[in-house]
């Protein structure tokens, strides 16, 4: 894996994984989902790899044995219900998005199918929403991560080249994003995916987690 610094004037960032924990948003909406179509969630590695098969538009059979059709609208519902009062900050994150604010101009891009007024209050109360200019949900676009589309409205909006523009986050979605259009690619660990899963969409450069992504940028 390269290790080369970048020097971006972009950063775009993920949310779920990246900068908040949402672990126990996906427990409690597994649950939720479960229960829903008389089901208990017996084990919490499943409520892990549903949003991972979402994300990606796996079919959820291996996961789920039951009325899908029920499950996945009242899974959702739930999670978004659940994510802004549930997510905590990831360790050290606040004073990370302060020093690359001082470096780049930062844009958030999510996949939550949400207001991004919700998302924006919700990083308020972390004390972080003042260092993004901009910030885009799932709502945001007709085609959200993987596509490329909310990278392409920002960098219009923002007036930089995509030859300067980074994307960090903890998903494979994230990566295939960023290359999707053409910028540099940063896999982070601190989410749900694997350094085997992220390693395979070949990014720039895998690190532990948002707390290391400083040291690699000039």
């Amino acid at each position: 894996m390269r290790t080369t610094k970048f020097g971006p004037k972009c950063i775009f960032l993920d949310l779920d994984g990246t900068i908040v924990d949402s672990r126990q948003a996906c427990i409690e909406a597994a649950r939720i989902g479960f229960q829903a179509i008389g089901q208990e969630l017996l084990d919490v590695r499943i409520a892990f790899e549903i949003p991972k098969h979402m994300e990606q538009g796996l079919a959820l059979d291996d996961l789920v044995c039951g009325d899908l059709d029920k499950f996945k609208p009242i899974y959702l519902q739930a999670y978004h219900a659940l994510t802004e009062g549930k997510t905590k900050l990831l360790p050290n994150v606040l004073k990370t998005i302060e020093v690359l604010s001082l470096k780049a101009k930062l844009a958030l891009i999510t996949m939550r199918h949400v207001p991004n007024q919700s998302v924006i209050r919700e990083l308020d109360c972390f004390g972080i929403g003042r260092y993004f200019s901009s910030v885009m949900t799932g709502l945001d676009t007709l085609n959200p991560k993987p596509s490329p589309e909310a990278i392409f409205r920002c960098i219009e909006k923002f007036n930089v080249e995509i030859v300067d523009c980074l994307i960090a986050g903890d998903s494979v979605s994230d990566i295939r994003t960023g290359k999707a259009a053409g910028i540099k690619t940063v896999g982070l660990l601190s989410g749900l995916y694997s350094y085997e899963e992220l390693v395979k969409e070949e990014p720039d450069l895998i690190l532990f987690d948002l707390t290391k992504l400083p040291s690699a940028i000039y």
